[in-house]
């Protein structure tokens, strides 16, 4: 090998290794935004972008890829080591996926990454399974349009496999939506999503200017929900530093929207951590008590609120099912779900969902409204929301709540969008149809 090629592969190790370590947190259950923060540290832009797109595409297209590898596996495919499956994802991902990687600079960094984590044995399997890949005619594009494979059926275990999602959750969409809105649903999660971002301490046309000056493009998210960017860090965006905006998909922007509180209103947020639907309520309220019952996610809120926020938000550590205050105008509870509405932005999240996660998230979302309602005001508003799109986490428990306590009823938004809304008034946003994450949220005021 020459000088300047072992240069060359020397340099192009650091993206791989880090989106190899990114995978290995994400399979303890680490979120994937918490292990990118940590493993992508002191990369240099590029090395960053690389490494952030290799591991959310293997997590998006695993099914895809690990179909396309196990028949060049000599051996049972479920008896690799789990790290060396992901080298191999990752190697895969690169020759089908990546037009700008030749397919020897992946073969050869994944060889190299393999014998530094299981030598020389290891480093030959996963060059011969690779060169294979490389070379077998025929196999399908895991970031081929699904329209364009005439013999993919569409029955759910055939989509699933495709789009690395799990099966009985396909089956669910396609009773829901059909066919063609559960195709399109599942090619949305399986894109990059851009940068999204909110006005906070400045307003959008005076953000836009800067970053026009700046030479950065932007664009209007969908219905005028913030700009998008093809930028990836905004911590690099003019503005960030002084709170000028934050980053937030339209779907949570929205809320802030349909949630319509009245001038000055105090606001018990209930679920409040990170802080983005916390920020943008703040600038209609008085004052808002933001709690959270995790105190590092509260930390994390305060940040986020001493850099963006208006002075009115202030963060508590609390628990929701004891709510720390006496009854106030308005109440948000953001409840904890599935959140099968944000896959494209959290591909790493497909992988936890089950039905027994939906039916416990279910139970807690129900206690849950139980407790914060007590603390609405005669008069006060109740705004249940989340970012899943299973009925059980939202019509349905709106519902529930609702044959409960008859002193509430719904009140949609006079201002919203009629086309972001259900026949009974509930925000109601589907990536498929909307282009943005999924959302839910009704608008619930008491006698």
């Amino acid at each position: 090998m020459s000088v300047n090629k072992a240069m060359t592969l020397t340099r192009g190790l650091a993206p791989r290794r880090a989106a190899l370590h990114v995978l290995a947190q994400v399979r303890a259950g680490r979120p994937m935004d918490a292990a990118l923060d940590g493993a992508l540290r002191g990369l240099d832009e590029a090395d960053r972008r690389l490494a952030h797109e290799m591991a959310a595409g293997v997590l998006r297209r695993q099914s895809a890829l690990d179909a396309q590898l196990a028949p060049l596996v000599t051996r049972d495919w479920t008896k690799v080591p789990p790290r060396l499956q992901d080298l191999l994802r990752l190697g895969a991902y690169q020759i089908v996926s990546l037009d700008r990687v030749p397919a020897h600079a992946a073969v050869d960094t994944s060889v190299s990454l393999a014998r530094e984590e299981g030598g020389p044995r290891a480093g030959g399997f996963v060059n011969a399974v690779l060169r294979r890949l490389g070379s077998s005619p025929g196999q399908p594009d895991a970031s081929a349009d699904p329209a364009e494979l005439a013999d993919l059926s569409a029955d759910a275990a055939a989509l699933a496999e495709r789009h690395s999602h799990p099966r009985w959750l396909v089956e669910r969409w396609l009773e829901r939506f059909g066919t063609g809105e559960t195709r399109r649903l599942l090619e949305w999660n399986d894109r990059r999503p851009r940068l999204v971002l909110q006005a906070a301490r400045e307003g959008l046309a005076d953000l836009e200017r800067r970053w026009r000056g700046a030479g950065i493009a932007t664009e209007p998210a969908p219905y005028g929900a913030g700009i998008m960017t093809d930028r990836r860090r905004p911590e690099e965006l003019p503005g960030f530093a002084e709170g000028g905006f934050l980053v937030q998909d339209p779907a949570q922007a929205l809320l802030a929207w349909y949630a319509d509180l009245p001038p000055d209103v105090t606001l018990y947020d209930a679920a409040a951590a990170p802080g983005g639907k916390t920020i943008a309520l703040g600038r209609e309220a008085g004052l808002v008590v933001a709690g959270d019952v995790n105190r590092s996610r509260v930390t994390r809120l305060a940040h986020n609120l001493r850099r963006a926020g208006s002075g009115r938000e202030h963060p508590v550590v609390a628990d929701a099912h004891r709510p720390p205050l006496r009854p106030v105008g308005a109440v948000l509870l953001d409840a904890p779900c599935l959140g099968t509405g944000t896959f494209a932005r959290h591909p790493d999240a497909r992988s936890r969902v089950t039905p027994e996660a939906l039916e416990r998230l279910r139970g807690l979302q129900g206690e849950l409204l139980e407790r914060v309602y007590t603390v609405v005001a005669p008069g006060g508003l109740l705004i249940y929301s989340t970012c899943s799109l299973e009925p059980e986490e939202n019509e349905w428990q709106v519902e529930r709540f609702l044959d409960r306590h008859p002193g509430f009823r719904r009140e949609p938004s006079e201002t919203f969008p009629p086309a972001l809304m259900s026949e009974k008034g509930d925000l109601t946003i589907v990536p498929q149809r909307h282009e943005m994450d999924g959302a839910f949220a009704a608008r619930l005021r008491r006698a």
